[in-house]
């Protein structure tokens, strides 16, 4: 459970999200403009920026989390890879995943590989494990990101728009796994696609004027994206299925 109290960032004095209270049981989509405030939203509850009031994840302080606690509970998956080695290879990055739990300046653990190489079979990546990031494709990176995230056994996966960069192949493939990882994490998403959204079917945070505003069932109704985005829709459907 996540739970915003009064939430507040800004970028060089900029106000970008305002005293925002928002209790979250279980999973939720956060939908909004572009420039809302959505992976503004979504690195606060990592701690990867500063921000004002309290993010309790199970009723503790995030901030007065370690490091290595704070990767335990909760990882950012974003967008598109960013590549800092290419020389990397898939299955040395999804090990990085297991970080928070190895020693200082001792190798990873023989668990730590098991765990590694398991979520790389799981994600359909083994094939690929030795094969450098930079050689693969869209799609194959942010599965091996995916991978990566699930190796950190965090209770909290937050994606940051998991499909925008791919094809509809892709898109239905992440958006799946997306899905059924539901029934073992709790799930944080961020997009702009309202039939993924849709899909994954989960409460919806909307951003807007600074805020949040939360629906529980009633946000897929072409009065209320009328009112929220300003231009008209008309029976929104599924795709994904």
């Amino acid at each position: 459970m996540i739970e915003l109290k009064s939430l507040s960032c800004s970028y060089s004095n900029e106000s970008i999200l305002k005293n925002v209270n928002l209790s979250v049981e279980s999973h939720l989509s956060i939908l909004g403009a572009n420039g809302s405030g959505k992976s503004t939203l979504a690195r606060a509850i990592c701690s990867l920026i500063e921000y004002d009031g309290e993010i309790l994840a199970d009723g503790i302080n995030i901030k007065n989390l370690s490091y290595q606690e704070r990767a335990k509970t909760v990882v950012y998956i974003p967008a598109k890879l960013e590549i800092y080695d290419s020389f990397i290879t898939v299955q040395d990055f999804v090990l990085l995943g297991r970080f928070a739990y190895k020693k200082s300046f001792f190798e990873y653990s023989s668990e730590d590989r098991k765990i590694a190489d398991a979520n790389i079979k799981l994600l359909g990546l083994e094939h690929l494990k030795n094969h450098t990031l930079v050689s693969l494709s869209s799609g194959e990176q942010q599965l091996s990101l995916i991978a990566a995230a699930l190796c950190q056994e965090s209770k909290i996966i937050i994606f940051d728009e998991p499909t925008a960069n791919l094809d509809p192949r892709n898109s239905l493939v992440i958006a799946k796994y997306i899905k059924k990882l539901k029934d073992t994490h709790q799930i944080i998403l961020i997009t702009h696609d309202l039939h993924l959204a849709s899909f994954i079917g989960s409460p919806i945070a909307f951003i807007k004027d600074k805020n949040a505003h939360f629906y529980e069932d009633d946000f897929f109704d072409d009065e209320v994206l009328r009112e929220l985005y300003g231009v008209e829709f008309c029976s929104l459907a599924v795709k994904y299925e």
